[in-house]
């Protein structure tokens, strides 16, 4: 205890006499020498130091803080958006392999009309089996029922394959507002890019109510 007063009045006296120097040097200024100017302002930037200091390395652990904060926000929200991904493609991935419920396969397509019929027939051209056509029949009979003049009135959605919009299926006819055939190779063109096949469609069809 002895050593910790003799160290602490050892600081307190040159604190003292170093402020008594100041003031003495402050009285004994004169503004209009250059010589006395430049002492003053090394005096003061020398006790200013410490304070100026203090303040800078406050503002760097500031800004170190706010960066690591930054840095966990960014990676919590990473972490969420990668577990929404996966509940999503879990839920509702086109890609997911489902058991359809496909029903009676007929033996050939004689076991259709119409529409239908024709329909059967561009899915064997299109080297697809008729439990495709299965599939096909019962997803596109939900949609359209096979017209092709059958219109949603709340989306727009239009034809045999219910296009958005419908001019998509001009690619495949002029006249595909009316003509079936247009319309079955627009629908099996859409089908095997974004599902592969027509069961492949109609599992996420029954799944969510559309295709």
């Amino acid at each position: 205890m002895l050593l910790f007063a003799l160290v602490g009045g050892a600081v307190l006296h040159h604190a003292r006499q170093a402020q008594a120097s100041r003031d003495a040097f402050a009285g004994q200024f004169n503004a209009a020498d250059p010589n006395q100017l430049a002492l003053m302002q090394a005096a003061q930037r020398a006790a200013n130091a410490p304070q100026v200091a203090a303040q800078q390395r406050a503002q760097v652990s500031a800004e170190h803080s706010a960066n690591a904060a930054a840095v966990a926000a960014a990676a919590a929200a990473h972490k969420a958006e990668e577990a929404a991904r996966a509940s999503h493609g879990s839920s509702a991935s086109r890609s997911t392999p489902r058991t359809p419920d496909v029903g009676p396969i007929p033996s050939s397509c004689s076991a259709y009309t119409g529409n239908r019929a024709l329909g059967c027939k561009l899915v064997l051209d299109a080297g697809l089996s008729l439990t495709q056509m299965a599939c096909l029949d019962k997803m596109w009979t939900k949609e359209s029922n096979w017209r092709t003049t059958a219109e949603n009135s709340s989306s727009g959605a239009y034809g045999i394959p219910q296009a958005l919009p419908a001019s998509k299926m001009a690619t495949y006819g002029s006249d595909y507002r009316t003509n079936p055939t247009p319309q079955i190779k627009w629908g099996l063109a859409y089908i095997k890019g974004r599902y592969g096949t027509p069961c492949d469609a109609w599992s996420f069809w029954q799944a969510h109510g559309w295709y």
